[in-house]
């Protein structure tokens, strides 16, 4: 995890006796990906924490930071889980 660009990084951890390790939020059992696709979709806040009622907005932030930090650093094309060559891709 890119530490150094993750704003609320402290919120995030990724601990091998938690959810097998996956990222999680601080404090709940609530995977970073799970958040990610319930946002995908549904993009109604006040869903995401009715059905996650132990979210806070920061730890939403910090899973969107995550999320993008991650990306940041690796380039994938969307629809497989190639890594792209580092140029741009030509559509």
């Amino acid at each position: 995890m890119p530490r150094e660009y993750l704003k609320g990084k402290d919120r995030i951890i990724q601990d091998p006796a938690i959810m097998v390790g996956k990222p999680a939020v601080r404090g709940t059992r609530i995977p970073v990906d799970v958040v990610l696709h319930h946002l995908a979709d549904d993009l109604d806040l006040d869903d995401l924490f009715a059905a996650f009622p132990d979210l806070m907005i920061d730890d939403v932030k910090a899973c969107l930071a995550y999320a993008s930090a991650t990306l940041g650093r690796h380039r994938v094309r969307f629809g497989n889980a190639e890594k792209a060559t580092g140029r741009a891709a030509h559509v």
